[in-house]
């Protein structure tokens, strides 16, 4: 049987935000392996070279806290003449700490770069996809989205700004081609998830919460990555798919 079509992303350009490592690493490989030419955004050039590897792409080092960043990959894309046609916002940082603790600055700089950093970027790189009438958007969104943990106060507040940003994507732009989706993972193995996975009891007590059984794993984000990213997908916008094991559910 043929591959269907309707899944392919030959002949697409995807931007990756925190394309070096963990998620947004996962994500762009799946894309690329769907066809799509990939470019890797963060901040260690050397980790988006190693991500790279020898697949179709570019590499751009920013730092997306840098407040002119959005306008820097901008201006790289039309230098390289780069015309991203799908937009996948995984870079993030939480800084776990409690709310009588944590500081204006870092509530500042959380916020930002989870929240502000997908709509600046966003609204940067559409204009492509308008003229195409065509494009999607991949927020990445969390459990915190929808629930509270513990010394997660900044870390929650933007993530769960993340549903409605994605729906007022959804609302500006679907009727111009593009479709704005998120993706809430559950718990993954990444550098962000470190304090978990490094404690086995911490990591089987989340895995026990699942309605499967078992914590993410990296691969389990490529189809629903794929399926966001193509033209699988052209009904669906503003909308939230918890990739959690159930989670969620429970």
């Amino acid at each position: 049987m043929a591959p269907d079509p309707n899944f392919s992303l030959s002949g697409k350009t995807a931007l990756v935000t925190g394309g070096g490592s963990g998620i947004g690493k996962a994500i762009a490989h799946a894309l690329s392996d769907a066809g799509a030419s990939i470019v890797l955004i963060g901040r260690q050039k050397d980790k988006l070279l190693e991500a790279l590897e020898t697949r179709n792409g570019e590499v751009y080092s920013v730092d997306l806290l840098h407040r002119d960043a959005p306008g820097q990959i901008a201006g790289f894309c039309r230098r390289q003449n780069l015309h991203p046609d799908i937009l996948v916002n995984a870079a993030g940082e939480n800084p776990r700490q409690s709310a009588d603790e944590i500081s204006a600055d870092v509530w500042q700089s959380t916020i930002h770069l989870n929240l502000s950093v997908p709509f600046l970027l966003a609204q940067k790189l559409v204009g492509h996809m308008q003229s195409n009438n065509w494009g999607r958007i991949i927020n990445i969104a969390s459990l915190q989205s929808q629930r509270a943990f513990t010394d997660g106060i900044a870390y929650g507040a933007a993530k769960g700004g993340i549903p409605q940003l994605t729906r007022a994507m959804a609302e500006s732009w679907s009727p111009r081609g593009i479709n704005a989706n998120a993706i809430a993972p559950g718990f993954f193995p990444t550098k962000l998830t470190a304090p978990v996975f490094s404690n086995p009891e911490l990591a089987a007590l989340h895995a026990n919460r699942t309605a499967i059984g078992r914590n993410g794993r990296l691969e389990d984000l490529a189809g629903p990555a794929v399926f966001l990213a193509s033209e699988a997908s052209a009904y669906i916008t503003g909308q939230v798919l918890y990739v959690d094991g159930g989670y969620t559910a429970k």
